[in-house]
This record gives structure tokens, C-alpha cells and sequence, in this order.
């Protein structure tokens, strides 16, 4: 249900935020994330399989705990942002944005007229038609954030173009497939890959959209606090919660 964005609140104020990524398809996850702390999260519908009822319980548990729930879409599909939205996410993230024209689909797409043109519902991010309608559509167009993901080199290339969009509120980096775009899959700290990343934050810090990192190392985040980022995340649960399943089994059988 359509609430205040407390995330896109902290971004303004400048307040540091941290998020995960949520691939693993369970509302009781999605509830430990939030009673863990964290400010967000974004769940996976690019790379995990997950069936709508099971998206709108995710993002019903995020509610009832103060988290703030975005959605990764698989591509900057109208039909697909638009089902996210009225399940009741507060953001829509898009893999793979490479042009301008893309963003600004995507701006459209989650923004109702005269700023876009999403379908109008009055469900359950609605809150069934509680409240006046007009208002609710005004409060979404606030609310509802917009973060494509540069992670290509076509995206490096255009990154300014990109983040000129208005309506964008957040930039997410994808340091795993800007290297393979690169041609050295996986090597999300190679020279090159770092020398991307620096263009889109370059980019993003021109058009004053914050920058989202995802630190693979303690020196990764050290270097990105220190040149101002605020917004981190910080791996997905599912890798979280294997490396602490295998740590804890080795505590044990290595005793």
C-alpha cells in the first residue's frame, strides 16, 4: 500500500541507507531484512523466479516492518513496471538501461499523467479507493522511485544522457555485468570496471541523482564513502545467508 518513502526521505536528507538485494522468493525473508535493520530492499524478479502472489506478500511483509520494498523488473516493460507498482512497490529498478530513451519509458511507465502514463488502479496500492483518487495519484507520483542500473558499456557510453532524465531518483551500479560487458567476466575490480564506474557516478553527480554501490570489499565501500556516496548494497540474503550457513557448519566440524 502507498505509503511515504522513508528511503527516498534519507536519500534527501543525505542520511547513509543500506539495502539488499532479495533473491530469495519468502516473506518471512523480506520481514528478517527489516528486523535486521536495513533501509531496503530490492527484490529480484530479473534472475529469480517469483510469482506475483508471492511478489505482493514480499512486499507486504517489507510494509509491515518499515522496509522499504523496490522491485527489480526483468526489462523496462510498461506491463511488467505496472504490475510491480500496483502490487504496492515503492520503486521500480531496471536492469540493462543503455539509452535515453529508455529512461525515459521507464519515467513514464511508473508515473501517472501528466507525468507518465500508468494504468490507473485503485487496488491495494491504492488503498482500494480509501482515499480520494486524484490525491492518490499525486502522492504516488512523489512517492514511486525510478532507478535504472548502468551495467553495460553502451550504458557507461550514454550515462549522462541517461541521469539527465527528470524523474530519475536513484542510479544503481552493476559492477558483475559491466565487466563482462568489458570482456573480463567477473573481475568487478579491474581497472577498467572501477574506470567505468567512476563515469556513471561522474554522470550521476552532475544531474544530482544519488549513487547507489554495491562494495565487494571494505576497501570498495571506504572509497565510495569517502567520495560521498550514501546509498550501498550491501549483497543479496540469499549469498548472505550461505556464508553464514558454511560458517557457522565449519565452527563446528573444524572444533
Amino acid at each position: 500500500m502507498l505509503r511515504v518513502n522513508t528511503l527516498k526521505q534519507k536519500l534527501a536528507s543525505g542520511v547513509p541507507v543500506f539495502g539488499l538485494l532479495g533473491s530469495i522468493p519468502s516473506p518471512v525473508v523480506v520481514e528478517m531484512v527489516g528486523c535486521a535493520g536495513f533501509d531496503f530492499i530490492i527484490i529480484d524478479t530479473e534472475h529469480v523466479l517469483v510469482n506475483p502472489e508471492t511478489l505482493e506478500n514480499m512486499i507486504r511483509a517489507a510494509e509491515a516492518v518499515g522496509l522499504t520494498a523496490l522491485v527489480r523488473v526483468s526489462e523496462p516493460n510498461p506491463k511488467e513496471i505496472l504490475r510491480a507498482l500496483d502490487a504496492g512497490a515503492l520503486g521500480i529498478v531496471v536492469p540493462q538501461v543503455e539509452t535515453k530513451k529508455q529512461a525515459e519509458l521507464i519515467v513514464r511507465a511508473c508515473k501517472y499523467g501528466p507525468q507518465g502514463t500508468r494504468s490507473l488502479n485503485s487496488g491495494r496500492a491504492g488503498l482500494f479507493g480509501k482515499h480520494n483518487l486524484v490525491e492518490y495519484i499525486h502522492k504516488a507520483n512523489e512517492e514511486i522511485m525510478v532507478v535504472p542500473m548502468i551495467e553495460s558499456r553502451a550504458g557507461v557510453e550514454q550515462a549522462t544522457d541517461i541521469l539527465s532524465v527528470p524523474g530519475i531518483d536513484m542510479v544503481l551500479e552493476g559492477a558483475a555485468d559491466l565487466s563482462q560487458s568489458y570482456g573480463i567476466p567477473w573481475q568487478t575490480r579491474a581497472p577498467a570496471v572501477k574506470e567505468a564506474l567512476q563515469v556513471a557516478f561522474a554522470a550521476a553527480e552532475q544531474y544530482g541523482v544519488p549513487y547507489c554501490a554495491i562494495p565487494r570489499a571494505a576497501e570498495d565501500y571506504t572509497e565510495w564513502v569517502g567520495l560521498g556516496v550514501k546509498a550501498f548494497v550491501l549483497g543479496d540474503e540469499r549469498g548472505v545467508s550461505f556464508r553464514a550457513l558454511r560458517a557457522h557448519l565449519q565452527g563446528f566440524a573444524q572444533a
